[in-house]
């Protein structure tokens, strides 16, 4: 259901709301390292959610990526949204491009109301929700 690009998009975003504040910025090349992805391909991500006014970012000498406040009380869902497109999260399980509710596919009626769910708290659910669990203790990142 998440694309590699999502993951990583996801992990960057939580580091940052964890690390970063407008007093704070951090640099791509050090956001890389603690989550094992390519500094290009971090770069590229955190531009675009940058762009969507998902993240914040200052240029220059003393530049970089932070989160504030207004960033972190985003739903999770945006990180997806923005890097896949909403379309990826409603597809087909098996790739189909036919199926919907009136030609499903053999896993439609099995993850249809999962999948639906799933959504409604990935949209509930904001960055600063899992920041929060992350510094408790309460789930597990690599930071």
């Amino acid at each position: 259901m998440l694309s590699n690009s999502s993951k990583y998009a996801v992990k960057s975003v939580l580091f940052l709301a964890i690390h970063s504040s407008k007093k704070n910025k951090i640099m791509v090349k050090d956001i890389s390292a603690p989550i094992n992805v390519p500094q290009a391909y971090i770069a590229k991500l955190l531009q675009e959610l940058s762009r969507e006014n998902l993240i914040s970012s200052t240029r220059g000498p003393k530049g970089g990526f932070y989160m504030s406040e207004e960033n972190r009380n985003q739903p999770v869902f945006n990180i997806l949204r923005i890097i896949d497109g909403e379309e990826r999260l409603s597809n087909c399980m098996l790739s189909l491009d036919k199926c919907n509710e009136e030609k499903p596919c053999p896993l439609h009626e099995i993850l249809s109301a999962s999948r639906m769910k799933i959504l409604a708290r990935l949209k509930k659910t904001t960055i600063k929700d899992l920041a929060e669990d992350v510094k408790n203790g309460n789930s597990f990142l690599p930071l």
